[in-house]
C-alpha cells in the first residue's frame, strides 16, 4: 500500500510540476521531512532521465522499500508538501535557498539533456535510422547518410555566372518594361477572351493552379495529374544530378502515342490528351502541328504545359536555377526537357523576349554540361540583345576557366562588338579605369577575322551589306574563300550567321568590322606569314576530319519558322534528325514527293468499309487516283 502511495503522490506531483512550475521551486526544497533520514537525497524525477548510473538503477527498489517503511505522519508531511499546505514541515531560509537554486539548476540542465535528446532522435529519423538498439554497422550507416546530406546541402562548386534570375523569367515583366503595364493589360485581356472562348460549352475546372517559375499557368489547363516525378541519383563533385520518372498510366499512353505516330494518326494523338493532358510527346507534336499551320500562340501554349508538368515534377532538393543540379539527357526520360526548353526559348525570342530568353538559355546551360541543345551558341546573341555584356565578358572569362571561348566564331566576333558597347558606356560616363588591362573592339575584332576570315563573306551575304567597299574587300585573297577547311568550324560560321545576322544591320558595328577588315588587309600587306600563322591556330583547335556538331540543325538557330499547308503535314511528326537527306536539305516531304512521284497508294482490299470512310478523311491517306489506276496495274507487268 505504501509504494502505491508512493507512486500516486509522485504523479500527483508531476501535474503541480507543470501547473505550478514557481510553487514546485520552493516546495523541492522542504520535500522531505527531518524524520526520513534513511531516504536518499536525490530528486524523485531523476528516476525520468535517461542518463542516470547504473548504481541508481539498482539502488531504486531499495530506495522505495525504505520509504514504505515510514510513518503515515511522513506520508501526509509528503502530501501537503506536494499540494502546499500551510501546515507542511520547513526549514532554515539559507538552506531552503540553496536547495532552491540546485533544485532549478537540476532541473534546467534535465531541460537540457531532454531537449538535446531530442534534437538527436528526430536528426536520426530524418535519416532514417533507428533511435535504439543501434549496432555498430548501423552508427557506421548513419554516418555515412549525415557526410551524404551535409555533401548534398554544401554549395556546389560551380561558376555562380549561370545563375538564373528569376524574375527575369517571366516575359510578362520585360514586356512591362519595353511597351508599358497599359499595353500589357490590354493584351492580356484579350488573350483571357480568347481562353475563356475555347473553354466554352464544356465544364470548367474548379480548382487553382500551381505557381511555377518558368511558366505562368492559364485558368483553363488541367489539373496536374501527377504522371511525371523526379528522383535524385547521386552528388558528385558538388553537382547534384536527378533524373524524371513515369507512372504506369504514362507509360501506357506512351505506347499509344507511339502507334499514332507509326501511322501518322494526329487525330489519335488528339485523342490521347483527351485522357492525359499532360502528356510530353503528344503536346510537343501538337505544339509542331500548330506551328506549321501558323497558329503560334497555340503552339506556345502546348510548350508551356510542357514545361508546367516538368516544374510540378520537381523534386523538393532540385534548385535549377542555382546552377547546381544536372539532368543528363543520357536518360531517355531527360531528353523532352531540353526539347521544351529550347522551343520556349525560341519562342520568346520571336515575342522581342531577350532576356527571359537568355535566363532560359543559361538554364538550359546549366542542366547539362554537355550543352545538347547548343545553347553555348546562342547565348552570345540573347546577351548582346538584351545589352547584358558584362556579364557576356565575365561568361568567357569564368565559364571553362581557360578562357578559350573566345576560339568558336560566335564569341569571338561577339566578344567585339561586346567590348565596343562597354567602350561607349565608358565614354559616356568617363570611367577608362575598368578597361586599361582589356584588349580594345578593334583588337578583338582583329583577333576574330584573322582567325575566322570566312564569316565576312557569309555576312555580306546574309545581312546583306551593299556597300561598294564590300565588294572591294572580298576581292583580296584572304577573305575571298567561304570554307574554312574543317567540317565542325563550317558548320559553327553557319549556325552563328543565321542566328547573329541582325546584329550587324546596326551601323556602328558594321563600321566596326570594314575598319578592322582594311587593317587586317594592310597587316597582310606588309606581313602575310601572319596569316599562316593562325591557320595553324585554325586547324589545331578544329583537328577533327567529322562534323562534331552535326546533332545541331541550322534551322533551329534561324527565325525564320516554316509554315506548309495541312495536306502536306504527313511528314511533319518525324524527327528531322533522323529524316532521309532530302528532308534535311529543305524538303519536308521525303522523296517521293521531290521526285514528283505521290506516295504509294493505301491498300483498301477485305477491309472494312468504314473504317476506310474515317481513314480517308486524313490528309494523308492517299488511295492513289481513279484514272490512272490501270496504268498502274499495267506498268509492271509491263517491266517484267
Amino acid at each position: 500500500m505504501s509504494a502505491r502511495l508512493l507512486k500516486k503522490v509522485l504523479k500527483e506531483k508531476e501535474l503541480v510540476q507543470f501547473q505550478q512550475p514557481v510553487e514546485e521551486d520552493d516546495e523541492e526544497g522542504d520535500g522531505g521531512s527531518p524524520d526520513s533520514g534513511s531516504v536518499p537525497a536525490t530528486n524523485p524525477f531523476d528516476l525520468l532521465n535517461d542518463g542516470q548510473d547504473d548504481s541508481d538503477q539498482e539502488n531504486e527498489p531499495e530506495a522505495i522499500d525504505e520509504t514504505s517503511k515510514g510513518d503515515s505522519n511522513e506520508k501526509q508531511a509528503l502530501v501537503k508538501s506536494v499540494s502546499g499546505a500551510p501546515g507542511s514541515s520547513t526549514s532554515s531560509s539559507k538552506s531552503k535557498k540553496k536547495k532552491k537554486k540546485k533544485s532549478k539548476a537540476v532541473s534546467t540542465s534535465n531541460a537540457n539533456k531532454v531537449d538535446e535528446r531530442l534534437d538527436e532522435e528526430l536528426e536520426m529519423l530524418s535519416l532514417g535510422a533507428k533511435t535504439s538498439g543501434l549496432r555498430a554497422g548501423a552508427v557506421e550507416n548513419k554516418v555515412a547518410n549525415s557526410k551524404t546530406r551535409k555533401e548534398f546541402v554544401r554549395p556546389a562548386q560551380v561558376s555562380s555566372i549561370l545563375r538564373v534570375d528569376p524574375k527575369h523569367l517571366n516575359p510578362e515583366n520585360e514586356l512591362r518594361r519595353i511597351f508599358g503595364s497599359k499595353v500589357v493589360k490590354s493584351i492580356e485581356k484579350d488573350s483571357q477572351a480568347s481562353s475563356s472562348r475555347q473553354v466554352r460549352g464544356g465544364r470548367r475546372g474548379n480548382h487553382h493552379t500551381r505557381k511555377t517559375i518558368l511558366v505562368s499557368p492559364s485558368e483553363h489547363w488541367h489539373r496536374w495529374d501527377g504522371s511525371l516525378t523526379m528522383e535524385f541519383l547521386e552528388t558528385k563533385e558538388g553537382l547534384n544530378y536527378f533524373r524524371y520518372t513515369y507512372s504506369p498510366s504514362y507509360s501506357q499512353a506512351q505506347r499509344a502515342f507511339e502507334a499514332a505516330k507509326a501511322i501518322h494518326d494526329l487525330n489519335g494523338i488528339a485523342s490521347i490528351l483527351l485522357h492525359h493532358p499532360y502528356h510530353l510527346d503528344s503536346l510537343v507534336t501538337m505544339a509542331d502541328y500548330f506551328k506549321f499551320v501558323g497558329e503560334h500562340q497555340m503552339s506556345a501554349d502546348a510548350i508551356g504545359k510542357c514545361l508546367y508538368a516538368f516544374e510540378c515534377a520537381w523534386h523538393p532538393m532540385f534548385t535549377p536555377l542555382q546552377g547546381n543540379c544536372q539532368l543528363k539527357i543520357s536518360h531517355e526520360a531527360n531528353k523532352p526537357i531540353f526539347t521544351t526548353l529550347f522551343s520556349h526559348m525560341r519562342n520568346l525570342d520571336r515575342r522581342g523576349c531577350h532576356r527571359s530568353a537568355l535566363e532560359v538559355c543559361k538554364l538550359l546551360l546549366a542542366l547539362d554540361s554537355d550543352d545538347p541543345t547548343g545553347a553555348m551558341f546562342c547565348i552570345d546573341y540573347f546577351a548582346l540583345r538584351a545589352k547584358e555584356y558584362a556579364w557576356l565578358e565575365q561568361f568567357a572569362e569564368d565559364y571553362r576557366g581557360d578562357n578559350s571561348l573566345w576560339l568558336f566564331p560566335n564569341f569571338s566576333y561577339s566578344l567585339a562588338i561586346c567590348r565596343l558597347y562597354l567602350e561607349q558606356e565608358e565614354e559616356s560616363s568617363k570611367e577608362s579605369s575598368a578597361s586599361a588591362t582589356k584588349a580594345s573592339s578593334s583588337d578583338l575584332m582583329k583577333q576574330a577575322l584573322m582567325l575566322h576570315p570566312s564569316v565576312l563573306r557569309k555576312l555580306v551575304a546574309k545581312v546583306p551589306l551593299k556597300d561598294r567597299s564590300w565588294t572591294d574587300i572580298l576581292k583580296h585573297a584572304f577573305f575571298k574563300s567561304e570554307k574554312a577547311g574543317s567540317p565542325s568550324l563550317d558548320h559553327l560560321i553557319n549556325l552563328y550567321v543565321e542566328r547573329s545576322y541582325l546584329i550587324w544591320r546596326l551601323p556602328d558595328i558594321q563600321k566596326l568590322l570594314k575598319d578592322t577588315a582594311m587593317q587586317v588587309m594592310e597587316t597582310l600587306h606588309h606581313n602575310s606569314s601572319e596569316a599562316e600563322d593562325w591557320a595553324c591556330v585554325r586547324k589545331q583547335v578544329f583537328s577533327s576530319d567529322k562534323n562534331e556538331y552535326d546533332y545541331l540543325m541550322v534551322s533551329d538557330f534561324s527565325d525564320m519558322v516554316a509554315t506548309l499547308p495541312p495536306e502536306n503535314l504527313q511528314e511533319f511528326m518525324v524527327d528531322p534528325r533522323m529524316a532521309q537527306p532530302e528532308v534535311q536539305n529543305g524538303n519536308p516531304l521525303g522523296n517521293q514527293v521531290a521526285d514528283g512521284h505521290p506516295p504509294a497508294p493505301r491498300d483498301v482490299a477485305n477491309r472494312n468499309a468504314l473504317a476506310v470512310l474515317v481513314e480517308s478523311i486524313l490528309p494523308w491517306a492517299y488511295y492513289g487516283d481513279p484514272e490512272n489506276d490501270e496504268n498502274n496495274q499495267v506498268e509492271p507487268d509491263n517491266e517484267d
